[in-house]
């Protein structure tokens, strides 16, 4: 037998609004209860006292209202007048993102399950689907429904079967510049699984794993690759200065990127033949991290004294891993391939700062298992580091301006709903370089040696 063409019942659908939507009939239940026990008047007052604690709250601890109350406010605000009813309906048709079921002729509309607004530039919406559409339907129309929603950008992914996420950008943020990162004041203080290096455009810190992570960022000249260079080791300063970390630094543009924080560095190369020395000295000391514990039966080294976490910071990777003599190049690919492979429970953590992040430039780009997209000149740099479909889910670096308003801005792939979330990174100045460096310094100032003065002959003097 044929189904039916009628459609379902108007109230039996209404039911089901309220079903999913209960405050709808709780408030005024609520409403009217209170003013038939209370009154009108004791009602007002309660209304008006809840309003003027919501203002005075949000005057007297901005920061707590914003993280706390305001999320919550602003969302149910944008949902209930522009993600619901005939406005959201009249948008998605816009864009081609509704069906019509051929027998009944009625329009199924996708439904908002929820509505996230952690800050006012940025909506994350969680969307069912209606049967017949796929996330390439929706991707194929995102330029479409941003343009419709009047906003910057929209990101969308595949949450779990029939549902989507999909980030509306209303706002372009980051409108200031980060500041750099306070050095703690002890070792405890200190989290080398989440070093704050900046913001994220939630308004939530923006953290990079050092511990058991290797981190690949890539960006165009300018970009503000220096940004993520400085702002970790100013995160983890004490732990430098009590030698639970040692920093090894690869510049082999002379130097003049780093210099100013030598003294900082337990190794330091600015030539290709002494970057092949430090490079071959951590994978000794990887071998001996091995030989220990397969001897004590150990799988993962815990960050000590005796054991500090090597850090291998490779600035202008290229000229490492591409650019340099055939020979070195071989060497140095060599050896990184080795430690990025077995040193990551050794307590070793590879960073490395690259321009053109292609395989021919960095041939072990994938055994990178952070990769951080800052502003870069082409549209195909984007998928390389971050992974296939990334910028068709919103990571668009390539569009990032590059002047230095923008510096530090970029792209990193959320690991938990894998949607691109965009970052700014703080930024560190030459006074705060110094600063790290006074305050955490490994090795004491150089000498300073005085002008050579011969002594004058007595006679001369007594003259």
């Amino acid at each position: 037998m044929r189904a039916s063409s009628r459609p379902q019942g108007a109230e039996w659908r209404a039911l089901l609004w309220l079903a999913r939507h209960p405050l709808f009939v709780l408030v005024p239940a609520v409403l009217v209860w209170a003013l038939t026990a209370w009154g009108p008047a004791a009602v007002a007052v309660a209304l008006g006292v809840l309003v003027l604690g919501l203002l005075a709250w949000s005057r007297v601890h901005p920061a707590t209202f914003d993280r706390l109350a305001a999320p919550t406010l602003r969302a149910q605000r944008r949902r209930w007048t522009a993600y619901a009813g005939h406005r959201w309906a009249a948008t998605l048709a816009d864009c081609d993102l509704v069906r019509e079921n051929r027998r009944t002729g009625r329009v199924a509309v996708p439904r908002v399950l929820r509505v996230r607004s952690a800050t006012p530039s940025i909506d994350t919406l969680y969307v069912r689907m209606v049967r017949g559409q796929d996330l390439r339907t929706w991707t194929e129309r995102a330029d479409a429904l941003a343009e419709a929603l009047i906003a910057h950008r929209v990101a969308i992914t595949r949450l779990k079967p029939a549902v989507l996420a999909i980030v509306v950008e209303r706002e372009l943020p980051f409108d200031h510049v980060i500041p750099a990162p306070e050095i703690p004041s002890a070792c405890e203080e200190v989290d080398l699984g989440a070093l704050d290096v900046g913001d994220n455009e939630h308004g939530q810190p923006f953290t990079v794993a050092a511990l058991g992570k290797h981190v690949l960022v890539a960006g165009a000249s300018g970009a503000g690759k220096g940004s993520l260079l400085w702002s970790p080791l100013r995160a983890m300063g004490p732990l430098i200065r009590d030698r639970h970390v040692r920093v090894s630094v690869i510049d082999l543009k002379g130097g003049a990127e780093t210099q100013r924080g030598a003294r900082l560095f337990h190794r330091y190369a600015t030539t290709a033949a002494d970057a092949l020395r430090l490079l071959t000295e951590v994978r000794d000391e990887m071998k001996r991290r091995q030989d220990y514990m397969r001897d004590s039966g150990t799988r993962r080294l815990d960050v000590s004294a005796q054991w500090p976490l090597e850090l291998v910071q490779i600035d202008e990777m290229a000229m490492l891993t591409a650019y340099g003599d055939r020979g070195d190049v071989r060497e140095a690919l060599r050896l990184l391939a080795e430690i990025l492979t077995q040193g990551r429970a050794c307590a070793i953590s590879v960073w490395g700062y690259v321009q053109e992040p292609s395989k021919d430039v960095v041939d072990v780009r994938e055994l990178f298992t952070t990769r951080i997209c800052l502003g870069v000149t082409a549209a195909s740099h984007v998928d390389m580091v971050l992974g296939d479909g990334a910028r068709e889910r919103g990571a668009l670096a390539d569009e990032i301006p590059g002047d230095v308003r923008h510096a530090g801005i970029g792209f990193v792939i959320d690991t938990g709903s894998r949607l691109p979330v965009r970052f700014r990174a703080a930024y560190v100045d030459d006074s705060e370089i110094d600063e790290l460096v006074d305050r955490c310094a490994i090795h004491p100032p150089p000498a300073q040696v005085l002008p050579f003065r011969p002594e004058r002959d007595e006679d001369e003097g007594a003259a």
